[in-house]
């Protein structure tokens, strides 16, 4: 029952099939870490451990048991991938991942160089034991400057033909990279093209690690939009701009219209 008469927007309860958020752990202490999604844990559709965090991590199995115990569902940085790819060790990453029982895992270029066939069959490969999630973009600026939106249109297109669940698409835990200029900018003209190309959005992850790209994406999108790149301690505080609880989108009327779906 309901605790309270405001009318919020709609929003799944878990296992959500959109308006989901991915949250980054950088290296969380344990004790803080199970204090975090113990209590917010019903607003998080997936954990990811950031760039190669897992491998220096004391602490990671009790990390993965609390989630597995809360049904949350986790996965390695794609730029650990990207390390195994480097040396040739794939092999090496699939029995780290089933070590862990991570039930996802994510497949980028963002450091290296990677053809589209190459991604392609490693995503085909990885689909048979793992749900993936890919990314496009890269975290070198100048390097993702020179992506063209049509660039990026046809490698989201490719990796969801591939049999990618979904797509990230990068800025990097800071912001600057990716979708977003160095001083954080969003290109928004990029953002355009791609929400107009033939994608379900619900396919699309936005990362956000800011809570200027939050209230853009949720503005733009709906309160319903896939975020990504969330840092632990923002959990609650992007919550509360999907329901319109924070002044950044109070007075958006259009994200009114129904209950909570969890009320």
């Amino acid at each position: 029952m309901s605790l309270h008469p405001l009318d919020l927007p709609a929003r799944q309860s878990r296992q959500r099939t959109h308006g989901l958020t991915m949250v980054i752990d950088n290296g969380l202490p344990s004790g803080l870490f199970r204090d975090t999604m113990t209590d917010f844990g019903d607003y998080v559709d997936l954990v990811k451990f950031g760039w190669g965090t897992a491998l220096v991590t004391p602490q990671l199995a009790r990390k993965t048991e609390v989630l597995t115990d809360l049904h949350i569902p986790y996965m390695f940085g794609g730029t650990l991938f990207e390390k195994f790819v480097s040396q040739g060790k794939v092999d090496g990453y699939v029995e780290l991942c089933h070590t862990y029982g991570c039930p996802y895992v994510e497949v980028s270029d963002g450091t290296i160089d990677l053809s589209r066939p190459e991604k392609t069959a490693y995503i085909e490969k990885l689909t048979a034991e793992f749900t993936v999630i890919s990314e496009v973009g890269f975290k070198d600026q100048p390097r993702s400057e020179l992506l063209s939106p049509s660039q990026w249109v046809a490698a989201i297109g490719d990796d969801l033909a591939a049999g990618a669940s979904r797509v990230i698409l990068e800025a990097r835990e800071s912001g600057s990279s990716g979708i977003c200029r160095p001083d954080g900018q969003l290109r928004v003209g990029l953002i355009e093209d791609i929400l107009r190309a033939d994608f379900d959005p619900n396919l699309l992850v936005f990362e956000a690690p800011t809570k200027a790209l939050q209230t853009y994406f949720i503005q733009r999108v709906g309160p319903e939009v896939n975020l990504g790149n969330i840092a632990p301690r923002d959990i609650a505080a992007l919550e509360t701009l999907r329901l319109g609880l924070r002044a950044d989108t109070l007075h958006d009327h259009s994200r009114t219209g129904g209950a909570h779906a969890d009320a």
